[in-house]
């Protein structure tokens, strides 16, 4: 048994689990990874995930924090600047659902409704029939996250919670995005229509950074970060306003078939990276 699944499948490990997920632990964390004391952690970091520094803009950082926000070398993220093409907001794992009247992801015998993510039951009817991509980051991921499209964006707006780690083994037993914190952002693109994107803060995440209000925002254009941890993001688009790439789709189907043979619960995933192309505006 490994340590998530001992944490939510055993009674004492769901004791611990209530203080692990509690606000002021998650605080406490952010706080010490924002001080030089915690340089101590970088190489480690570093090391255990892989991660090449020579990719970075910088080498040399003030704390743990500075380090796992890193800068990437802008031309390691091209962003696909074509206005009919959708693109990743981020590096992640990403998995696609359908929005079918209420149900946004179905897990097992749990269900994550529009509504319970927005927490606005207007908002959520714009995206009946359309898609939820949901973008998983593991922490050796870039953690900075751009803006899909050009276009307007209202204000950032918080919504506390719980924080649930985002592995899909926890997906099995809690409404993971329901009871995480997150940030919600109405956007109006240029080509997309209106677009939601959430930013969802796992375990250990201390900080959601977003760095604009209401205003005009532009493709590519970093929208914030999260600092550390795992996080999620979730971009919701209403019906017909984009198609996914053929080989996105035949991977995610492919896979859920395996799946199904198998019996294997896990979410399936595809690979992608910041700015790149994953989509295509229908044009009707």
């Amino acid at each position: 048994m490994n340590g998530l699944e001992f944490l939510y499948e055993t009674v004492v490990g769901r004791g611990i689990l209530k203080l692990l997920v509690s606000p002021w632990l998650s605080k406490s964390v952010g706080h010490l990874m924002d001080s030089r004391i915690s340089k101590v952690f970088i190489k480690s970091f570093v090391q255990k995930n892989g991660i090449d520094l020579g990719e970075c803009e910088k080498t040399e950082f003030s704390c743990f924090n500075d380090c796992f926000t890193r800068q990437l070398k802008k031309e390691l993220r091209p962003v696909d600047m074509e206005p009919s093409h959708l693109i990743s907001t981020c590096d992640g794992l990403l998995s696609v659902w359908p929005i079918n009247r209420d149900t946004v992801i179905p897990v097992k015998q749990s269900r994550y409704t529009i509504a319970d993510l927005l927490k606005d039951e207007e908002m959520a009817e714009r995206f009946t029939d359309g898609i939820c991509l949901v973008f998983r980051l593991c922490v050796n991921h870039y953690h900075r996250y751009c803006y899909l499209d050009n276009g307007r964006k209202g204000n950032n707006r918080f919504i506390g919670g719980k924080l649930h780690t985002v592995r899909p083994l926890a997906l099995r037993r809690y409404p993971v995005f329901v009871e995480n914190c997150r940030e919600v952002t109405l956007m109006e693109t240029d080509n997309f229509g209106s677009v939601a994107q959430i930013e969802v803060g796992a375990m250990l995440v201390g900080k959601i950074k977003n760095h604009h209000e209401a205003g005009t925002i532009l493709r590519g254009e970093e929208k914030g970060l999260f600092l550390y941890g795992g996080s999620t993001i979730v971009v919701l688009l209403e019906k017909d306003a984009a198609k996914l790439e053929p080989e996105i789709i035949k991977y995610l189907q492919e896979n859920e078939e395996a799946k199904s043979d198998s019996k294997d619960e896990e979410i399936k995933e595809y690979p992608v990276k910041f700015g790149q192309k994953i989509g295509t505006k229908l044009v009707l």
